[in-house]
């Protein structure tokens, strides 16, 4: 084929590791300098309200640029869209760790947020690959395993904020953009086989992904049970700042082990998805994680504060995302099938947006005197609403009849 290897024309779906590497990255890049953002705002001489925008400006722009990449990959096909991103990426990063000042800073960090297509397109390959079951597993294998890196990356992040300041971790962006776009430069296949003929008949055939209430319970469910881990990596470093005394590594550690839950949470979902319906598994992560941080708030009140009360709920709460999100995922891109990409993207962008808004709120709502109280409340008070999203997409099943608990 004119000299090109086959592979790159191939339609098969890349490798394991290509999927389990790009979607780490679209994570980690989210919380691995989440130890610097008091040396940063020290460094700008900035208030840490406007230092955390770079989070919750992030989560703003990711919101709306997954309501371009998914159709965007529904058009023209998965590859493409996936490079350019990367590529975008790596010279985000670059500009962050050589910004002058904070809105220069801040102007980078939110072009990096291109990088959620490697959080979007993964699912939409999955899906364009496999039914809708073992879709489930496949992203629970995956998320189990991309999973290493957000756990790692807040302890990565804190040792080379300490060992190197905190512009290493953007260095460290740089590089792993790099090595992503060389893999999937060779490793990417295309799997959109049917492609959309022009936008416009492509939006034509949105209303009936928009109409449907099970992709809304499946997205509902998503945001809700996503928005808790948003909220707890926003108000985390204020209330431990508040009541315990940890360092920057010891903090990242922390942060990291509420993904180590997820992780587990993820290989069970993987191991059970194809044997029992998507909502028994979505409901069985929302009983582990309301329980988790019921139980919390219950040894908090009774004089029991430590580390391991806060960061044991948390890590509930990771489990039971684990268990949710695959079949949650897998549920809402097979509604419509042939709008993979756009679900996929709609489906991102109410999560990250809803993230957004749940943590500019903490940020307003958390003090340094309620912190471990309010904290644990609103993570609850998101794991009862994402409960109530899967329950309605197992009554919605069971009106059509579908198969069920």
């Amino acid at each position: 084929m004119n000299g090109v290897p086959m592979k790159y024309a191939a339609t098969s779906p890349p490798g394991f590791f290509t999927l389990v590497f790009i979607t780490g990255l679209s994570i980690l890049s989210l919380n691995m300098f989440l130890p610097s953002l008091a040396n940063i705002a020290q460094a700008y001489q900035a208030d840490y309200s406007i230092v955390s925008l770079s989070v919750a400006g992030y989560l703003g722009i990711t919101a709306v640029l997954q309501l371009v990449i998914g159709p965007l990959s529904d058009r023209f096909g998965r590859r493409p869209v996936l490079l350019f991103a990367l590529a975008v990426f790596v010279l985000a990063s670059l500009g962050c760790m050589l910004a002058g000042d904070i809105w220069t800073f801040l102007a980078f960090r939110v072009l990096q947020g291109v990088i959620i297509a490697g959080g979007v397109l993964p699912y939409a390959i999955i899906r364009d690959s496999v039914p809708e079951q073992e879709a489930a597993s496949q992203m629970g294998y995956v998320s189990m395993a991309m999973a290493v890196a957000p756990m790692l990356g807040p302890m990565v992040g804190g040792a080379l904020d300490e060992l190197f300041g905190w512009r290493s971790n953007f260095l460290f962006f740089a590089v792993l953009g790099s090595a992503a776009f060389v893999l999937c430069w060779i490793d990417l296949g295309e799997t959109n086989k049917t492609p959309s003929e022009t936008f416009r008949k492509q939006f034509q055939a949105y209303p009936e992904l928009f109409r449907s209430r099970r992709y809304w319970g499946f997205t509902l469910c998503v945001t809700f049970s996503v928005g808790a881990f948003y909220i707890f990596i926003t108000g985390v470093p204020l209330v431990t700042a508040s009541i315990f005394d940890l360092s920057p590594s010891v903090l990242g550690f922390f942060i990291g082990s509420i993904t180590a839950g997820f992780a587990l949470g993820s290989f069970l979902s993987g191991r059970y998805s194809k044997r029992y319906p998507l909502t028994t598994m979505m409901i069985a992560g929302r009983i582990v994680a309301c329980g988790g941080l019921v139980l919390g708030l219950t040894l908090f009140f009774m004089g029991f504060v430590n580390v391991y009360s806060l960061f044991g709920a948390t890590v509930c709460v990771g489990l039971g995302n684990g268990l949710t999100m695959p079949s949650a995922n897998a549920g809402a891109l097979s509604v419509r099938p042939r709008l993979a990409g756009s679900a996929s993207g709609l489906k991102g962008a109410i999560a990250v947006g809803g993230g957004a808004v749940l943590t500019s709120i903490a940020a307003v709502i958390l003090t340094e005197g309620g912190g471990p109280y309010q904290l644990l409340g609103m993570m609850l008070f998101c794991s009862i609403l994402a409960m109530l999203a899967a329950l309605d997409v197992l009554r919605e099943n069971r009106r059509r009849g579908r198969k069920v608990l």
